[in-house]
């Protein structure tokens, strides 16, 4: 499976939490559909190489945004919109979609997968992509092939009502992943479910 470009990485709110920006016309011959960036997906940032290889961020897609400079413009335009794109095409303000990404891992350069704290920080116009299923199987297999999810502290420790339901779609993608392992990976997506009721009302 060839590997799906979605964008950039364009700012970052704390060490582990990222904002994409996704790609467009112009800048990749086939820009990515959003169901590539829905979600819960999987991505990797690809980090400056070192030594070895080329390090990879590891990251889920927690949030959208979505930015549109012209909301709220409502006044007459001098030129019809048509004309400003032929005679002012910098004028235009340009809309763009923004991925909030939250680091819950690395691969480094030798290919060994890491799970919790990256240690390595993602960069400025660093490429993100989307995850095929076969890495997020290794990245996700200890050594007797069953799936651990030693990430999961750090996206419970996120104060963000969404951190519940990505965990969730995350146990119900492993369980399609790893299908010996789906009576182990229910009980943990029950308490998951069950604490996610509970705390927001105590």
């Amino acid at each position: 499976m060839a590997h799906t470009p979605i964008g950039k990485i364009v700012k970052s709110n704390s060490h582990v939490d990222y904002v994409c920006q996704v790609y467009v016309f112009g800048e990749v011959p086939q820009p990515p559909d959003p169901a590539d960036y829905g979600f819960g997906a999987f991505v990797a940032a690809e980090l400056e190489p070192d030594g070895a290889g080329s390090p990879r961020l590891i990251g889920l897609i927690y949030n959208t945004l979505l930015m549109n400079p012209e909301f709220g413009s409502l006044g007459p335009r001098l030129s019809p919109r048509a004309e400003v794109e032929v005679f002012s095409p910098d004028y235009l303000a340009e809309t763009a979609t923004l991925l909030g990404i939250i680091g819950i891992g690395w691969v480094d350069g030798d290919g060994g997968c890491h799970q919790g704290v990256p240690t390595l920080a993602a960069t400025v116009n660093c490429p993100v992509r989307l995850l095929d299923d076969d890495e997020i199987a290794r990245f996700h297999a200890d050594g007797s092939g069953q799936p651990q999810l030693r990430y999961a502290s750090l996206l419970l420790a996120q104060n963000n009502a969404l951190i519940a339901p990505l965990l969730l779609s995350v146990i119900d993608r492993l369980g399609a992943l790893f299908p010996a392992s789906r009576s182990r990976l229910a009980v943990m997506r029950n308490n998951v479910a069950w604490k996610s009721i509970v705390q927001p009302a105590g």
